[in-house]
């Protein structure tokens, strides 16, 4: 299979200065966006106490264990931004994300135990969540920093119950590991009730000194008052009990490794137990790289830097998405897949540093006279869909599914045609035909909105609505996400109105400023630290980062899959490139 893989057809051109230089002030509107993260992440790294607090004690702050303990460089943070309770601490109260461990690829997530000692709070289980489910779809270890004090009492209807709160974590641990997925900690400082859970639910527990996990804390320590509320007798039975708690809380490595044998190893410094970790890793299952690579890595031959000179700020303007694809790719070359078939999307092949991944991506741009090909009452626009394009994408994705290829999307879209024309084209059962043959894929995949995702285009393109295969979603400085465009969702929402008040002979003034506030709306709610912060996209990433992610992708769902497809067994380089498939020659008659 080598003349499929090893040389494949250039992708991409270079830039001229002069396209360089007419996109300055997009560069300089993309860099005030990027700003405005780095001060969000800023804000959220120094929440709590300070960390030069946290070092005074002799303790390490949790970003403190994380660069100990990953390979450098590696580090591919996820949910920095995400507060979907929209909580007082600002924060989940857990870091995350994609890293390498002793050459090995894993999710690491850990308690800031600057928040309120790493309790607890609003949103942290829908982060936990999304943490396990990672590990669970690229097949990979979930390492664990706990430092969890346990539920911030005060707000525990927040945290505590529901079908998805605190304790659902520990469910999702046991299903990975009934998957044979590890999951292991490192466990410090003092881990009552759901703490304890969060220390004791992983498969192999190593602890420092001073760490203790137990079903209940020193907190609790009289349970209810027999009288049903509280008086100063009852406070002084406190006072005593807390003290003699505090003395010797429950839970402490004399009982939970000398007794119970349930800490593996207690070590006397913080990276001891890092190292411990470390160790772990290194003899979890992993496949040499040489047995999945189809070539050597290679760098793209042009830099990702031009990014921001090619993807617009503007969203009606258009761009070449192969020139973006060619900054991202091994050797910027591909394997296109139909080319002259559905032109507003771009499916094929490419390899991420020598492995073979598919990717999707929205073209922009007009699509010729004849396109769509259903209806010659308007022409086919680039970023919206249409039959061709959904069949295509339904076919490429069956056949990744088919050959075990990992698939990449990149969205910048519409949404899916509409009006009676692509009604009677199928567009609706052939949105939800491209959703059938996600699932019945069983891939891993990463999705870039790379500008637009809207409407129900956002769901069918790999969307984070497919969370059976969509691994995480990025989001870009230019990202918006939206059921439809403000400007749009205005006119659905008040047309009508704008109707009646006229024949009734009313002012139109005030019905446009409704209008206009709903423009203005969707505007501001679909920016990018917005969309982070709901988790809409799982991080927003500057487009130099974009190649980064996709390689720890692609290292992940390489470095241990759950099935194979043979190089050779492959299906779709061959229709792709069946063209360089060739018998002998025929033998000539004798005589």
């Amino acid at each position: 299979m080598r003349p499929y893989f090893q040389k494949m057809d250039d992708l991409g051109k270079p830039l001229k200065p002069f396209q360089i230089d007419a996109m300055a002030e997009n560069r300089a509107q993309i860099e005030e966006v990027i700003k405005t993260l780095e001060a969000e992440t800023a804000r959220v790294k120094n929440a709590g106490l300070p960390a030069e607090k946290i070092r005074e004690r002799g303790e390490m702050t949790v970003w403190d264990r994380i660069d100990y303990l990953v390979d450098p460089g590696t580090f591919c943070p996820l949910h920095t931004l995400y507060n979907p309770r929209s909580n007082e601490e600002g924060t989940t109260g857990v870091v995350d994300g994609l890293a390498r461990i002793s050459g090995r690829w894993c999710v690491v997530i850990g308690f800031d135990n600057k928040v309120l000692a790493g309790a607890w709070i609003a949103g942290q289980p829908e982060n936990q969540q999304r943490v396990t489910d990672l590990a669970k779809r690229l097949n990979i270890p979930l390492v664990w920093l706990v430092n969890c004090s346990g539920v911030k009492l005060t707000e525990q209807e927040e945290v505590y119950p529901d079908r998805r709160g605190g304790g659902t974590t520990f469910f999702r641990h046991a299903e990975l590991e009934k998957l044979g997925v590890p999951v292991l900690a490192g466990i410090y400082g003092t881990n009552p009730a759901g703490g304890g859970y969060q220390s004791i639910s992983p498969t192999i527990l190593v602890a420092h000194k001073n760490a203790n996990m137990a079903v209940g804390g020193g907190g609790i320590v009289s349970g209810m008052s027999p009288k049903g509320s509280f008086d100063e007798a009852g406070a002084e039975q406190i006072i005593e009990a807390t003290r003699r708690f505090k003395e010797a809380p429950p839970g402490t490595v004399k009982i939970h490794h000398d007794a119970t044998g349930f800490f593996r190893a207690v070590f006397e410094k913080e990276t001891e137990v890092l190292d411990a970790l470390r160790e772990l890793v290194a003899g979890v299952p992993a496949y040499d790289p040489k047995f999945y690579r189809v070539s050597e890595p290679a760098d793209p031959r042009y830099p990702p830097s031009d990014l921001a000179s090619i993807v617009p700020m503007n969203q009606k303007a258009v761009y070449d998405f192969e020139n973006v694809l060619a900054r991202l790719v091994d050797g910027s070359e591909h394997l296109e897949f139909r080319p002259g078939f559905g032109p507003e999307v771009y499916t094929g092949l490419v390899k991420v540093d020598g492995f073979l991944v598919g990717v999707i991506g929205n073209r922009q741009g007009p699509l010729g006279r004849d396109y769509p090909e259903y209806t010659t009452d308007y022409l086919g626009i680039g970023g919206k869909l249409y039959r061709q394009g959904l069949i295509k994408m339904s076919e490429f994705v069956t056949h990744c599914g088919r050959d075990r290829i990992p698939i990449v999307w990149f969205q910048d879209t519409t949404g899916i045609d509409v009006g009676d024309a692509a009604e009677k084209a199928e567009l609706l059962a052939l949105g939800q035909s491209l959703i059938y043959s996600i699932e019945q894929t069983d891939l891993p995949m990463m999705l870039v909105v790379l500008r637009k995702g809207t409407a129900a285009a956002h769901y069918i393109m790999g969307g984070p609505v497919a969370n059976n295969h969509n691994a995480f979603t990025l989001g870009t400085p230019t990202t918006e996400i939206y059921v439809m465009h403000g400007e749009t969702a205005a006119v659905a929402s008040f047309a009508r109105r704008l109707v009646k008040e006229k024949d009734a002979g009313q002012p139109l003034g005030p019905v446009i400023d409704r209008m206009n506030a709903l423009a203005n709306q969707y505007h501001e709610q679909s920016r990018p630290i917005y969309c982070a912060k709901r988790g809409f996209v799982d991080e927003v990433v500057r487009f130099e980062s974009l190649r980064k992610y996709m390689v720890a992708f692609t290292r992940s769902v390489y470095q241990n899959p759950r099935s194979i497809c043979p190089h050779h067994h492959m299906l779709l380089p061959r229709l792709i490139r069946s063209q360089i498939v060739r018998g002998l020659d025929r033998p000539k008659k004798e005589g």
